[in-house]
């Protein structure tokens, strides 16, 4: 008769085990990542750092003996200062303009590309490759290419029209802020409407069929169908756009100079560094533009986390009602 042998129980872990075996497999996962961290924290943070503790420093390279702790007179002279408070201005009118109106066009071509015709997709990528251009070249593109009052085409195209007696504006010299605002909406309209296309193809297509055979117009299904579906998302251009055209040097460096009242907060913070050599007041104003940045920013992933959640619940709610 044979005794048949019990195999022995294994070994359960205890909680404290249990925790370190969990410790030990998300640092396992963390660890790939530490160095990646390390480098973002010193090429971004510690930066930032210095430029904040210069900021509350009298320091001008111009005058060393006058060297020491300044408070918030930079922060006060950020405000007070007449260059500064229009360069403030002028960023805050700049990027209202080539917002709202990147939005509106950005809009526009997202419906048409909405629709199906044929060689929509060479016109999508014509019309996504002036976001793809780099700033610099796209600046001087519109300088030289399109202002330029002796071969530009803009000019060129008013002689082939009227002829020889036609009008040659000066581009630059007569509208220089809408010259630049022009630059940077040609830039920027592809990516508002790369969003807002998005958008428009993640439209409920059932609802907009029903209303459709309901008797709804084109503009009613937009009116009460489209636009407030697309809220969120122009929501989202618009603060994604905030962010980068406030940053914007490129245009105004390239274009004007800064000059003819041009000169945004970027470029007025170049001034004062390069130029004036007030490091303090420079690092101020920095400070102020990625406080307003960063603020732009914290509004943006709100908005960006409530598309995820509004996508996540449009996905489960399918389930629920065959549940």
């Amino acid at each position: 008769m044979t005794t048949v042998r019990e195999a022995p129980a294994r070994a359960v872990p205890t909680p404290p085990a249990r925790s370190r075996q969990a410790a030990a497999a998300r640092w396992a996962r963390r660890a790939p990542l530490l160095p990646a961290l390390l480098f973002t924290i010193v090429v971004t943070q510690l930066p930032f750092a210095a430029t904040l503790v210069i900021s509350l420093m009298r320091w001008n390279s111009l005058d060393p003996t006058h060297r020491g702790f300044a408070g918030l007179d930079n922060y006060a002279a950020v405000f007070t200062d007449p260059d500064l408070r229009s360069a403030i201005g002028v960023t805050a009118v700049l990027t209202a303009t080539v917002v709202l109106v990147g939005l509106v066009l950005g809009l526009g071509l997202a419906l048409l590309l909405d629709r199906r015709f044929a060689g929509r997709g060479v016109v999508r990528t014509m019309l996504i490759s002036p976001f793809l251009v780099v700033p610099v070249a796209a600046a001087l593109l519109w300088k030289h290419a399109l202002y330029n009052p002796e071969y530009g085409l803009f000019n060129g195209v008013l002689t082939w029209l009227f002829g020889p007696d036609a009008p040659q504006p000066e581009w630059i010299g007569g509208m220089p802020l809408l010259a630049v605002e022009a630059s940077l909406v040609w830039q920027w309209t592809p990516f508002m409407m790369l969003i807002l296309l998005a958008g428009l193809q993640s439209r409920p297509h059932d609802a907009v069929e029903a209303a459709r055979v309901d008797g709804a117009t084109p503009w009613q299904v937009f009116r009460h169908l489209t636009l407030p579906h697309l809220r969120p998302y122009l929501e989202l251009g618009a603060l994604l756009g905030s962010i980068h055209v406030v940053q914007n040097f490129d245009a105004v460096f390239t274009i004007t100079s800064g000059g003819l009242g041009t000169a945004n907060l970027p470029y007025t913070i170049y001034q004062t560094f390069y130029q004036a050599h007030d490091y303090g007041q420079a690092s101020a104003a920095g400070v102020v533009v990625v406080v307003g940045s960063i603020a732009i920013a914290t509004f943006a992933l709100r908005v960006v986390s409530s598309l995820l959640r509004e996508e996540g619940g449009g996905a489960a709610d399918p389930k629920g009602a065959r549940a």
